[in-house]
């Protein structure tokens, strides 16, 4: 039972420096979005595209939201082999361009490398298609030039369960930091006394909403 005299809690706590900070920040980190396309959809067997778009969607509105700056990559666009980012993504992605490669590993397109040291940060919140590629392979490759990489598991898939949570471990031992979208949400807005946290509201109440129209409990709206 509450206490009569508990001190009622509604201002935030001070602000962490937004560079400095440890975890992650709007100020400190950006976000890549890699090949989802309906060529990598229809391959994944480890989720439901419903289930990916669950935790892609909300990673692009959190990328928009708390205005992180964003890279949009697809492969083989230009060959005319694949077709572009699925509008489910791009509509929530106002003006981000995307960055067409040839190749399966994003981090050997010259573009893309350009796009990330672009953005000046070194935390790189990261999904792509397949989870075992197009997202393990950069993954990899940028850990070694010094990024802190951040794979967001709920919004990726790979051709099989098998193939999916292994490249998970492939990317773990070599020393990614594993995330999923509501945890990352939680991590960006850090306090809902802040001014700013209408933005997460907003959009883990969207969650819940798709969550419960794809038959799933919902949980509780905030």
């Amino acid at each position: 039972m509450t206490s009569q005299n508990q001190t009622q809690k509604t201002s935030p706590e001070p602000v962490r420096d937004p560079l400095q900070d440890h975890l992650l920040t709007p100020a400190n980190s950006a976000v890549v979005l890699i090949d989802f396309q309906e060529g990598q959809y229809a391959t994944v067997g480890s989720a439901t595209r419903d289930e990916i778009d669950l935790g892609a969607i909300t990673l692009a509105k959190l990328a928009h939201a708390y205005q992180i700056p964003t890279v949009l990559t697809t492969v083989a666009v230009g060959m005319r082999v694949n077709k572009p980012t699925v509008e489910e993504i791009t509509r929530e992605l106002p003006g981000v361009p995307e960055i067409d490669r040839t190749g399966v590993n994003s981090w050997e397109d010259a573009d893309f490398r350009k796009a990330i040291e672009a953005t000046g940060r070194k935390k790189i919140i990261m999904a792509g298609l397949w989870t075992e590629v197009c997202l393990a392979f950069p993954t990899l490759d940028m850990i070694k030039e010094g990024y802190e990489v951040y794979p967001v598991i709920d919004a990726v898939g790979g051709v099989s369960t098998v193939t999916h949570q292994t490249a998970i471990q492939r990317m773990v031992q070599a020393g990614a930091q594993p995330i999923t979208s509501l945890a990352l949400g939680c991590e960006l807005m850090r306090n809902w006394a802040r001014d700013d946290s209408d933005l997460y509201r907003v959009i883990i109440n969207d969650y819940f909403r798709r969550k419960r129209a794809m038959g799933h409990t919902s949980g509780n709206l905030f």
